[in-house]
């Protein structure tokens, strides 16, 4: 117990000393590899070692490099000293913009720390942040696509519902298995639909600060590269800002990803959606063809719920920022892909005209829409409408085309964070 406490008490000393070791002996070293150049193309050291950018030897008056063994007699083995004035200069030139656009970043985790290593997340792993984003798109997309050629009731807002709801760790219960059906088909739960995707048209999207800060952001990249471009040949030799902005070029895309997208990630607000549209919720009985709040007959038990559990493993599906949907991509997928399977069953038999209680067809007064006198039904007809029996066969391990959905998100990821990344190794070390 002593030996860890003096670890404890002795790590941080040593962090600190050899930090400061570090500075000291930066700010000692005294090359100018400025004066050096200069010193060789007079010739004060003969004339050869010159170089020119591609490592062709050239004309010592002329050269813009020199080879390593001149470099060593010349300019010695020290490094160049450490200069505040250059690094302010370049930090609040090329970094201060891009850390300022960090804060575009689509967060809403209740607590603070959750909110704080999503962005250490995004920073230290951009490939995870172009994946997050990527993924949202494509698991928009293929909901979408699954509702495409369905006519039924409150489809279009169980679209734009189940989309908004991959920032949460949404759950089907299975304890009833008419509470799904009872969703989907009675018309008492209009109201449900109508006002669970009212509750989620909040929106964080584009902003006058997001804006000027993509404008800053852009304005100091161009001004990065036309620096570059510009400079002799005698300061190339210096930290350049081009390198800096090329490996934060990642942060652009993401960003206006996420205002684009405008994620559904405040966790109080689904919270406050789903306990409020829970208790409009109306599921349908056994006994009659009248149906009942589910609050009054099923306790705390709904269709679609939120659930919070805790544990390690369920960590990262319960912080809503968006960076953590890969933990909730398996489950979000399975979860509307039952629902998808409801609302395609209740429309196949809507298409053949056949009502929920098996009786006679009955037309509505506007033309397409269902009647609805055709969606009433007890609890076992609702069940047999939408052919949903969860607890004799669980068809939805992960939804289907998850794999495709997270190769693709996978591959543009790598692809936006090498190509900038490796455009700004290229660029450090082509730069003499």
């Amino acid at each position: 117990m002593k030996l860890t406490i003096l670890c404890i008490e002795t790590f941080p000393r040593a962090t600190v000393i050899l930090v400061l070791l570090l500075l000291i002996s930066s700010s000692l070293a005294s090359t100018d590899f400025n004066k050096c150049l200069q010193d060789l193309r007079q010739g004060k050291y003969g004339s050869e070692g010159g170089r020119d950018n591609k490592g062709n030897e050239v004309d010592i008056s002329k050269a813009t490099a020199i080879s390593y063994e001149m470099c060593i007699i010349a300019c010695g083995t020290g490094q160049k000293a450490f200069s505040w004035f250059t690094f302010a200069q370049g930090f609040n030139s090329w970094v201060l913009p891009w850390l300022a656009l960090i804060s575009q970043l689509p967060f809403g985790a209740n607590e603070k720390l959750d909110n704080f290593i999503s962005v250490l997340l995004a920073v230290g792993s951009p490939t995870l942040a172009a994946y997050s984003a990527m993924l949202t798109v494509l698991n928009s997309r293929w909901v979408a696509g699954l509702f495409h050629k369905l006519k039924y009731s409150n489809v279009q807002s169980a679209v734009r519902i189940l989309s908004s709801l991959q920032q949460g760790p949404v759950r089907i219960d299975h304890s009833d298995s008419s509470l799904l059906p009872s969703l989907v088909v009675l018309p008492q739960n209009d109201q449900w639909w109508r006002g669970m995707r009212r509750k989620l048209e909040y929106t964080h999207t584009w902003t006058v600060s997001a804006a000027t800060s993509i404008v800053w952001v852009f304005i100091a990249y161009i001004f990065t590269v036309t620096d570059f471009f510009t400079r002799d040949a005698e300061q190339l030799v210096d930290a350049s800002g081009q390198g800096v902005g090329s490996v934060w070029l990642w942060l652009l895309p993401v960003v206006i990803s996420w205002l684009q997208i405008s994620p559904k990630c405040d966790s109080k607000r689904l919270d406050e959606a789903f306990e409020e549209t829970n208790m409009t919720a109306y599921v349908a009985t056994s006994e009659s063809t009248q149906p009942v709040l589910a609050s009054s007959q099923n306790g705390h038990h709904r269709a679609i719920y939120l659930e919070h559990r805790d544990g390690s493993l369920q960590t990262d599906e319960r912080c809503t920022a968006p960076i953590f949907n890969y933990s909730r991509v398996f489950s979000w997928a399975a979860m509307s892909e039952e629902v998808v399977d409801c609302f395609r069953q209740a429309s196949k038999r809507a298409r053949d005209f056949k009502p929920v209680d098996k009786g006679q067809w009955a037309q509505d007064d506007h033309y397409g829409r269902i009647s609805q006198k055709n969606r009433i039904g007890t609890a076992m007809q609702v069940q047999e409408y939408c052919q949903y029996y969860p607890t004799i066969q669980r068809r939805y391990q992960w939804g289907s085309g998850v794999w495709s959905r997270i190769i693709i998100a996978s591959s543009m990821a790598l692809l936006l964070q090498w190509g900038t990344t490796g455009g700004a190794l290229v660029i450090v070390i082509s730069t003499p």
